[in-house]
């Protein structure tokens, strides 16, 4: 039987008594898929930057032009090449004693541009001379082998790395890190806490695996400065080490409403009014690869649900433990107060008028006696007045 199988799922949809008022469809800065929605515009003479960095650039493109550049760029320095065994072979006359026995060519069997063509690529690909071959008696010739060689393996480096490292990057590790749909605000060990969940659908380990918290949200400072992206940190664990995870299972990260949170003063009505967006960032390292594994996402105030809890999907099997996927966006609803920790607070700080001290009583001449104990008989009862009198 799983655990929680008795509470009734709802759905993650707002469930609240309050009327939320109409807003305008908020501007995400970075989607749920991970994607940063920044574009960079107006760069001026910033974008030979770019080539500063080339490999970084040729890495960060796209595939289909990735691809385009290195076709493109083994076509050229191949034509190119090969134009230049061609012009070897014009200037020496070689072309003009094609076949002629008793000539001896700089390239044997080169006399025109294909013939030069294919020699230029048995060479490039090391097929192996066979009909055409370099002779002894073309120095110049020797010369552009010799840069043909080491132009080609530079070529080959940056290329072929380029490409492998763009097909190596662990951006397709971060699709089998799920995070939930909407995150939840309520209680937990008796302290109201803002919940989402994590997961890796893999069996391969992420290492060293840790979550860090970034709240969005435009605010304006004492002096009038008006920050509209302002980025403040959410502790999720940082002095527990409770940020550092150990990702085999789907976990809930708990981040502690408490005087230091900038959810301090956050009530489930002031929450409908709120513009805010949480950016969750996982960072692991790849067991199979050793690479450094990034996964993102983000909670705008439409995805906080007050008053939820995550259904959990762990079930004991004979000999394991099973994960439940089909549940892991689900949420059920549990009692929470609807108010702020800072207004609980307040409200726990006021004395209770059961817990208020009555003033004791006091002799004629001034001095304090120690009050005997209460009976409950009326018998024992004196009015203050008597004492006075005596």
């Amino acid at each position: 039987k799983k655990f929680g199988e008795d509470y009734q799922v709802v759905n993650t949809n707002r469930a609240t008594t309050f009327s939320a008022p109409v807003k305008k469809k908020r501007q995400r800065f970075v989607e749920k898929n991970g994607r940063c929605n920044v574009q960079h515009g107006n760069l001026g003479g910033e974008t030979s930057r770019y080539l500063s960095d080339l490999f970084t650039t040729l890495v960060d493109l796209k595939w289909r032009w990735n691809l385009l550049i290195f076709i493109l760029t083994y076509t050229i320095a191949w034509l190119v090449m090969a134009s230049m065994w061609w012009i070897i072979a014009y200037i020496r006359g070689d072309l003009n004693h094609g076949h002629d026995p008793s000539y001896t060519p700089c390239v044997a069997n080169v006399y025109n541009f294909p013939s030069a063509f294919l020699f230029f690529i048995e060479t490039e690909a090391t097929i192996g001379y066979g009909y055409r071959y370099i002779t002894e008696k073309c120095p110049e010739g020797i010369i552009l082998f010799l840069f043909q060689s080491l132009m080609g393996s530079i070529v080959d480096a940056f290329l072929i790395g380029c490409m492998f490292i763009k097909m190596s990057q662990p951006k397709k590790r971060a699709e089998t890190l799920m995070f939930s749909q909407d995150a939840v605000i309520s209680q937990r060990d008796g302290r109201l806490c803002l919940m989402f969940r994590v997961g890796n659908l893999r069996n391969s380990h992420m290492v060293s695996a840790q979550i860090r918290c970034k709240l969005i949200k435009s605010r304006q400072t004492p002096e009038g400065e008006f920050l509209p992206l302002d980025q403040c940190e959410l502790d999720v664990g940082f002095g527990t080490g409770a940020d550092q995870l150990f990702l085999v299972s789907p976990l809930t990260i708990c981040h502690e409403i408490n005087p230091k949170s900038p959810f301090f003063d956050l009530s489930q009505r002031s929450l409908m009014n709120e513009q805010f967006e949480i950016v969750v960032i996982l960072e692991g390292i790849v067991e199979t690869t050793g690479m450094t594994c990034q996964a993102r996402t983000s909670y705008t105030e439409d995805e906080v649900l007050w008053g939820h809890r995550f259904l959990p999907v762990m079930s004991l099997e004979e000999g394991f433990f099973r994960v439940d996927y089909s549940q892991f966006h689900s949420t059920f609803e549990v009692p929470t107060p609807p108010y702020s920790v800072k207004e609980q607070e307040e409200k726990n700080s006021l004395p209770s008028p059961q817990s208020t001290p009555t003033p004791a009583l006091t002799e004629s001449h001034g001095a304090r006696n120690p009050e005997p104990p209460l009976s409950l008989s009326i018998h024992n009862f004196k009015h203050p007045l008597t004492l006075h009198r005596a």
